[in-house]
């Protein structure tokens, strides 16, 4: 890979003991990884142990590192679990831990849920765009009844690919775009 290529990065949404986020993420990353066309890699929130927001000093070195992680990304696919029709407290909490740090760039969302975490994405979104952060329109929606076994092993179906390599281009192509304004 060259120096010069988009750094994406595949940010989990959950922390919770058994959640299957990571297998989601690597998922998307083996497909991405195939592409050729920027460099990805996993971004786990759980890594940062991040303070609810006015919990802390403010000086905690998971603030500093995540913030410095989101600072060297051109880009970000999240990965999203519906929680009472919305994103998870601790996704929140890590969006809420940033500012400058997402502007000016592009995500793309695959979610998953009982209704493929839609209403989950449709609230990132709105949070998304007060941080000026072009989301996507190409959204791939997972079913935990028809993409999971059992709720927890991940087998997602085939038709899935398209979706998810569509999501890609756009985020390539969008995050390109606007790295020109930072």
């Amino acid at each position: 890979m060259t120096t010069g290529q988009l750094k994406i990065g595949i940010i989990l949404g959950s922390t919770r003991q058994g959640r299957v986020s990571p297998q989601v993420g690597e998922w998307v990353k083996q497909i991405a990884d195939k592409r050729g066309d920027a460099q990805y890699e996993i971004v786990d929130i759980a890594d940062y142990k991040l303070p609810f927001l006015g919990e802390g000093t403010g000086q905690e070195p998971g603030i500093a590192n995540w913030n410095a992680k989101l600072n060297s990304l051109d880009g970000f696919v999240f990965i999203v679990q519906e929680y009472n029709h919305s994103i998870t407290g601790v996704l929140k909490n890590a969006i809420d831990s940033a500012r400058e740090a997402w502007n000016n760039k592009a995500a793309g969302i695959v979610s998953y849920g009982s209704t493929g975490g839609a209403r989950a994405a449709e609230h990132l979104r709105g949070i998304l765009g007060e941080l000026l952060v072009a989301d996507v329109r190409v959204h791939p929606t997972l079913s935990l009844f028809t993409d999971f076994e059992n709720f927890s092993v991940f087998k997602p179906a085939e038709l899935h690919l398209t979706n998810v390599n569509a999501m890609l281009d756009q985020l390539v192509a969008w995050s390109g775009a606007l790295k020109t304004l930072r």
